[in-house]
C-alpha cells in the first residue's frame, strides 16, 4: 500500500490577492472549505474570506492529492484544509491571552479514514506549542472529533426567543439613549464597544477581520448591503461615545414577524438592559431571536414575564486546549488563596504531567514538579481546558467522572479557585 507521503503532499502558505483577485493557491483552498461547510462559494465570497484571512495573519495549510483522477478537482484544490492564526482570549479578570486560533478544518468525503485530520491536528498544534502559545481553541461544528486532540468546551451559548404575546417590560427602568442609526455607522463604535465586552468578560475571544462587514452593514459573508440590516446604540445617561449597540433584521417566518439579532454588544448591564428594552419595543414583531445569548446573564431576570423568555437550544461553543500547563495556569486570575496538585494525562504530551499551582494575592503561579509528587486531583487535558475558565465547577466535572480527588477537599478547593469573576460569555464565531 503507498504510504500517505506517496499519495499526497501538505503544503502551508500565507494567503494572496493579485491584482485584487486570490490568487490560485488562495482561491482553490477557499473554495475547498466552501464545499467542506455547504457554503456560498461564489467569487466575492471567495475574495471576502481572502481579504479577512489576509486582515487575521492567518496561515493556510492544505493536503493536496498528488495524483487526482482526469476530470476531478484538480491540484491546486486540497482534500483536506486548516487555518490558524492568533487572537486573544479573556482568561479572566481582565487578562488576555494570546491564543492560537484554529478554524475551516476539513477533509473532503471521498478521502476520509486516512489520517489526514490527525496529521494536520498533531503537526499544527506542535507547531503552535514550539511558537510559544500557551493555548489553542477552535470552535466545532461537531461534539465528538475534538476531545481526543486534548481539547475540551469551556464555553457554551444559547439561543432564546422572546416571546411577545405579552407586553414587554423590565422590572427596573433603563438608563441612557437608545436611538436609530444606519447599519453602516455601527463600523464607528463596533470595534471599541466589542473591545470593552472584551477586556470585562471571561471568555470572549477576539473578532477577526471580517467582522468588519457586520459593522459596515454588509453580508457577513459576501460583503455585498445587507438591506435588511436594521442597527440601533446606546449612549450612557452621562453622555459620551456610545457604549453598546445592536444589528438586526426583520422577516416573516412560518406566518410569524420574528425579529433576529445578528450582533449585540453591551460594554455594561445598563447598555444591555437599555438596548434589549429597545428590541422589546419595536412593532409589529412576534418573536425577537437571539443566537449568542449566554448561558448565564440578566436578561431573564430583569423581565417583567419571565416566562415570555425560552430557551429554544444550547451548546458548547468555544473549546480550549492547554498547549503549556505551566504558563496556562499562570495566566489566569484566582479569586482566592490555594495550592493545588495537579496530575494531567495529554496522549499528545504537550499537558502531561504533574503540576503545582500555588495563588496567593490574585495571582498564580505553576510549576512542573516530579511524577513522584502526589497529586490532589487527577484529570485529562480536554478536562483541564473545560475547567480552565470557570463556566463549569470542578466538583460537576468530578461528578461526571471527568476528575479523580486524591486530597479530601482538593474538589472544593479547585471549585473556588477556578471560578470565573464574571459569568463565562463569549460571542465570536470563528
Amino acid at each position: 500500500m503507498a504510504s500517505f507521503d506517496d499519495d499526497y503532499t501538505v503544503r502551508t502558505f500565507t494567503p494572496a490577492l493579485d491584482d485584487g483577485v486570490p490568487d490560485a493557491a488562495t482561491a482553490g483552498w477557499l473554495g475547498a472549505t466552501r464545499i467542506g461547510f455547504h457554503e456560498n462559494s461564489s467569487a466575492d465570497n471567495i475574495r471576502e474570506s481572502a481579504i479577512g484571512a489576509i486582515d487575521d495573519g492567518r496561515a493556510f495549510t492544505g493536503v493536496y492529492n498528488r495524483h487526482p483522477l482526469p476530470g476531478t478537482l484538480d491540484e491546486t484544490w486540497p482534500v483536506a484544509t486548516y487555518t490558524g492564526y492568533t487572537k486573544t482570549v479573556n482568561v479572566g479578570g481582565g487578562r488576555l491571552v494570546d491564543t492560537y486560533l484554529i478554524s475551516d478544518v476539513t477533509v473532503r468525503p471521498t478521502h476520509r479514514r486516512r489520517g489526514m485530520l490527525r496529521h494536520l491536528m498533531t503537526e499544527r498544534l506542535a507547531a503552535a506549542a514550539a511558537a510559544g502559545h500557551a493555548l489553542a481553541a477552535l470552535t466545532a461544528s461537531e461534539s465528538t472529533i475534538y476531545r481526543r486532540f486534548g481539547f475540551g468546551p469551556a464555553t457554551r451559548k444559547r439561543t432564546v426567543v422572546l416571546h411577545r404575546e405579552t407586553p414587554f417590560a423590565l422590572l427596573s427602568q433603563p438608563t441612557g439613549r437608545v436611538e436609530l442609526a444606519p447599519a453602516s455607522a455601527i463600523a464607528a463604535v463596533g470595534p471599541r464597544v466589542f473591545a470593552r465586552f472584551h477586556e470585562t468578560t471571561p471568555g470572549s475571544v477576539d473578532r477577526q477581520g471580517q467582522y468588519a462587514n457586520l459593522y459596515n452593514g454588509l453580508d457577513y459573508g459576501t460583503g455585498k448591503p445587507d438591506e435588511h440590516a436594521r442597527a440601533a446604540i446606546h449612549v450612557p445617561a452621562a453622555g459620551g461615545e456610545p457604549d453598546g449597540y445592536v444589528v438586526y433584521s426583520v422577516k416573516e417566518e412560518a406566518g410569524k414577524s420574528v425579529l433576529t439579532i445578528a450582533d449585540l454588544v453591551a460594554a455594561d448591564s445598563a447598555a444591555f438592559l437599555a438596548l434589549w428594552d429597545f428590541l422589546g419595543s419595536v412593532d409589529l414583531v412576534d418573536l425577537v431571536r437571539w443566537r449568542k445569548a449566554p448561558v448565564e446573564g440578566p436578561l431573564l431576570h430583569a423581565l417583567a414575564s419571565s416566562r415570555s423568555l425560552e430557551t429554544e437550544s444550547e451548546h458548547d461553543h468555544v473549546w480550549l486546549r492547554i498547549l503549556d500547563a505551566p504558563a496556562a495556569l499562570s495566566a489566569r486570575p484566582y479569586p482566592i488563596d490555594g495550592t493545588l496538585t495537579l496530575k494531567v494525562h495529554d496522549k499528545l504530551g504537550h499537558a502531561d504531567g504533574t503540576f503545582r499551582l500555588e495563588a496567593s494575592d490574585g495571582a498564580g503561579h505553576a510549576v512542573r514538579v516530579g511524577e513522584s509528587e502526589p497529586a490532589d486531583l487527577e484529570l485529562d487535558a480536554a478536562t483541564l481546558a473545560t475547567l480552565y475558565l470557570g463556566g463549569v465547577a470542578v466538583t460537576v466535572l468530578a461528578e461526571a467522572g471527568l476528575v479523580v480527588e486524591h486530597t479530601a477537599g482538593a474538589l472544593g478547593l479547585a471549585t473556588r479557585l477556578f471560578a470565573a469573576d464574571r459569568p463565562v460569555h463569549g460571542m465570536t464565531d470563528f
